[in-house]
């Protein structure tokens, strides 16, 4: 008899679901005494509601006439300290992750129930319920779609006037805990993806679309950070400085993905905006500040960092619109005499990018010059470009009569003509991912002169572009340069085998792009001093005490070298220029076996 009274008791049943229900309604205040009853009785009620969402739809039209959602807000409302909150959202979450038909979503999200609980002055104090919110937002965020995303804004007229989904999620944007910021932007991303016009309005207007400036100021801080550890003042050991300089270039790199993620969408207002705040709050900033100076004030990032962040931004974000910007302004001092807008009939000939970096040229008027001097330098903000350009621009003169001279000791030829190595290798790094980006504009392209548009450049009958083109930076200097690189490979004190695969690495780009080859001393450094070298070297091991394993090495090392050498420029990945600062020098004279090894190694791949 008892057997057959158990069975009878279907808990999966609506009968039992409107028992649970009621239940549930005769809580008038939830404390210490009666938490684990309510816990219980909203456990059952998102067990039964996600069954009959899938097996029994009279559950679900129960659920719906009964409006449970609505008890769930009146238990959150008279809760009195008793940590009710943290597993409410995680039921919910789990109610809502579980639900398959559109029906039961669109229920859920109707009447504003979600909202309602979304705002709850939920106290968040250190303790663990700030995960369970965001992981009932971001649930949320997993089911919307084009057509309930209307159902959580509130609209009046034709205008979004708050969308509790998105800002309460951005409260959350800079939490301490990785997890927490990761949910929050797969959260953003699904936002993203299925917004109409008016929630992109709603994004890119202030003061929400402030998210996006201080996503910049937070990649600004990472990469000052970053600087600290590769210009540690002693404080650390070698092993410890190299393991944050990499945790902190993995942290900016996951920003400049994020950054890429948005920009993916496809979507222009978030395109203009993420661009503009990089240009603005960060790219312009660097590139004024390291091509100032050589040397790091305390103030500003060092120049090698500079061009750390700019290459990874250039490479992983990328885009039209960034790459002829950093392109504009690294070429200035040729983009000033060659390049102009097209008053009349061909203006469409040349891209907006140029236009707008012309157009800058021509109407910034009240400036704020910067002395690059001064021991200080004026805090990063939005409004740096225009306040900056023409003390910056105006560093750059080449109408003198020593024009060539003034070229190669300023801008992004200070660090190509530098005794710094690493700053040589760095810069010429930049150079070649910027004239290699299949999004650099032709004009661009043709003042660089190591592109396969410079070709097409020559086609063309525009007297300014086939000038632009004889005039181009690399052509111009390709000697000197080439032989800056070749005193690399053959300096007379021993270097890394890291300095010197970057720099026959970048040998070998430029070599491609220069169709005479070496010549003169170039030829003789290269092969009388570099080459002999690493000759000499080599034959030395051959009496060492692991001359049996050389043939093995070469074989090794060599399909290595092949795969370094070519490497595209948009796959290198920058974080050399970072390891050549804090590569120690070749220690000579070591007995052990371990030195021994490595002088082999280092040896064949000379």
């Amino acid at each position: 008899m008892l057997r057959s009274l158990w069975r009878s008791i279907d808990r999966f049943s609506v009968q039992h679901f409107q028992y649970v229900i009621n239940e549930l309604r005769k809580i008038k205040v939830v404390d210490e005494h009666n938490r684990e009853l309510v816990m219980n009785l909203l456990q059952s009620v998102v067990e039964i509601v996600t069954y009959g969402d899938r097996q029994d739809p009279h559950i679900f039209e129960c659920f719906m006439e009964r409006q449970v959602l609505a008890d769930f807000v009146r238990i959150l409302k008279i809760s009195q300290e008793s940590k009710i909150d943290g597993p409410l959202l995680q039921y919910l979450s789990i109610m809502i992750q579980n639900m398959d038909s559109e029906h039961a979503i669109f229920y859920c999200f109707s009447n504003g129930y979600m909202n309602n609980i979304i705002l709850h002055p939920y106290k968040f104090d250190g303790g663990d319920l700030a995960p369970y919110y965001v992981s009932f937002l971001r649930a949320i965020s997993n089911k919307i779609n084009k057509d309930t995303l209307c159902l959580l804004v509130n609209v009046q007229g034709d205008a979004v006037v708050s969308f509790p989904l998105y800002t309460e999620a951005l409260r959350f944007a800079q939490h301490e805990e990785k997890m927490i910021q990761t949910a929050i932007r797969a959260l953003v991303l699904n936002i993203y993806n299925v917004s109409d016009d008016m929630v992109y309005q709603f994004i890119s207007t202030p003061p929400v679309s402030e998210y996006f400036s201080d996503l910049v100021r937070r990649l600004s801080n990472l990469c000052f950070c970053l600087d600290d550890f590769v210009y540690d003042k002693g404080k650390m050991d070698a092993q410890k400085r190299r393991d944050g300089v990499i945790l902190e270039a993995d942290k900016i790199a996951d920003e400049l993905h994020y950054f890429k993620d948005i920009l993916s969408v496809g979507e222009p207002r978030l395109t203009r905006l993420v661009t503009e705040n990089l240009l603005n709050g960060l790219v312009f900033p660097l590139l004024f500040s390291f091509m100032a100076s050589k040397n790091k004030n305390g103030s500003d990032l060092s120049a090698i960092t500079s061009l750390y962040i700019i290459s990874c931004l250039l490479q992983v974000v990328g885009g039209r619109s960034m790459i002829n910007n950093v392109a504009g302004v690294i070429l200035y001092h040729i983009l000033n005499l060659n390049v102009r807008i097209p008053s009349e009939g061909n203006a469409s000939d040349v891209h907006d990018d140029v236009k707008t970096f012309s157009k800058c040229l021509n109407e910034v008027e009240r400036v704020i010059c910067y002395d690059p001097e001064s021991n200080g330098s004026e805090s990063i903000n939005v409004t740096y470009l225009g306040a900056h350009w023409e003390g910056f621009m105006s560093s750059f003169n080449i109408n003198s009569s020593n024009s060539e001279i003034c070229s190669k000791r300023s801008g992004i030829f200070a660090f190509v003509f530098c005794e710094d190595q690493s700053l040589l290798l760095a810069s010429i790094f930049l150079l070649l991912i910027l004239t290699e980006s299949k999004d650099l504009d032709c004009l661009l392209s043709s003042m660089s002169g190591l592109s396969e548009k410079e070709d097409e450049m020559l086609q063309t009958d525009d007297t300014s572009i086939s000038k632009s083109v004889d005039e181009s930076i690399f052509i111009r200097f390709m000697p000197e340069i080439l032989n800056a690189l070749l005193n690399v490979l053959a300096f007379q004190q021993p270097l890394s085998i890291m300095m010197l695969w970057n720099a026959g690495w970048c040998l070998q780009k430029l070599l491609n792009f220069h169709r005479e080859g070496l010549n003169g001393d170039n030829l003789l450094l290269f092969t009388q001093t570099s080459y002999d070298q690493s000759r000499v070297n080599f034959l030395n091991e051959l009496g060492g005490v692991w001359f049996d394993h050389i043939p093995d090495t070469l074989i090794t090392e060599s399909a290595s070298c092949v795969r370094v050498l070519e490497q595209s420029s948009q796959y290198k990945d920058p974080l050399f220029m970072l390891e050549l600062v804090l590569h120690h020098q070749p220690t000579n004279g070591q007995t052990s076996s371990y030195f021994a090894w490595q002088r082999m190694v280092d040896a064949v791949k000379e």
